[in-house]
């Protein structure tokens, strides 16, 4: 896989293979191709399939045909998340070297209980951004041997970053950020965010039977094949305090980030595979034609600046 040349702007479109792809993946390819083509840099396709169970061949083979068809062209050979579970695997062992991750043996029903309880007495648990309520971490003052007879039993678990930790970690380092830039504007100024990565409280970065969450894997494989821009929907502009700090503690490049607006279906939300947003496959298979699809959409096909509409009716 080859990296990145020496100041030439790389983006990626990163699609899971657990279902087919709709409009919102179609925006979002779409802009990353056409800010990839404004600044003579590299588009890549990453195929995202560390769940191997949720993925199967005929969605992979679908995002390939769909992406195609709307008239997509990446580089090849396309990186597959399957294919890179030893650096997963070494990221963790740094992490772990640092002292910043714990096997962590709670269930999602035993967490509710406990926030259950906690919430009886009146008091408010915290959530995440997502709405999930942070892990109670009982395990973080375990000891070293406790932890490995965890980590090589037969229950399951998930390695949970030690958030309190990682952020001592940076003690000196100075106030988290990450810079924000429309790629298609290239002469704008970037506009720096500050990152609150312990809104998430201790994050799964890995559970046993999977080798890497999404939070650690995307940024390995970003800083692996040389991404320079980043540019995703927006909602998951909050999930980058936790990509960055990742970043500083592996000692990875910063990307220049861009979260763009997402299409929302006719009762305002946005489109997804699990709520059985229609599928590009589905269009493509109805005769719909692709310049009909990217028009819909608002894709920047002359590099206008354009926000994406809501359905394509």
């Amino acid at each position: 896989m080859a990296l990145r040349s020496a100041g030439q702007p790389t983006f990626r479109f990163a699609p899971s293979p657990n279902g087919y792809l709709h409009l919102g993946h179609a925006y979002s390819g779409c802009l990353n191709e056409a800010a990839a083509l404004a600044a003579s840099g590299r588009f890549l396709l990453r195929i995202e399939d560390i769940d191997r169970v949720r993925a199967r061949p005929e969605y992979e083979l679908a995002i390939l045909q769909d992406l195609a068809w709307l008239g997509l062209d990446w580089e090849r050979p396309v990186l597959r998340q399957s294919d890179r579970f030893d650096a997963y695997r070494r990221a963790l062992a740094e992490l772990d070297r640092l002292g910043l991750i714990y096997p962590a043996t709670l269930s999602r029903a035993e967490i509710q209980a406990a926030v259950s309880a906690e919430e009886a007495g009146g008091q408010a648990w915290p959530r995440d951004p997502d709405g999930a309520p942070l892990y109670p971490g009982r395990e973080r003052e375990w000891s070293n041997s406790r932890r490995r007879e965890v980590r090589e039993g037969g229950a399951p678990f998930a390695l949970r970053l030690d958030m309190k930790r990682a952020l001592a970690a940076l003690a000196g380092r100075g106030t988290l950020r990450w810079r924000e830039r429309n790629p298609l504007f290239p002469a704008d100024p970037d506009v720096s965010f500050s990152a609150d990565p312990a809104r998430w409280g201790d994050v799964v970065l890995a559970r046993k039977e999977t080798p890497a969450s999404y939070h650690l894997s995307v940024v390995v494989d970003d800083a692996f094949q040389g991404v320079t821009h980043v540019v995703r929907g927006e909602d998951l502009r909050p999930a980058t305090s936790v990509h960055r700090l990742l970043q500083v503690l592996l000692g990875l490049p910063e990307p220049l980030y861009h979260h763009h607006p997402l299409i929302l279906d006719e009762f305002g939300q946005k489109l997804s595979k699990s709520r059985g947003s229609e599928s590009l496959r589905a269009l493509r298979l109805a005769g719909r034609k692709a310049d009909e699809i990217r028009a819909a959409i608002g894709t920047p096909l002359a590099l206008a600046p354009q926000e994406p509409s809501p359905v394509l009716s």
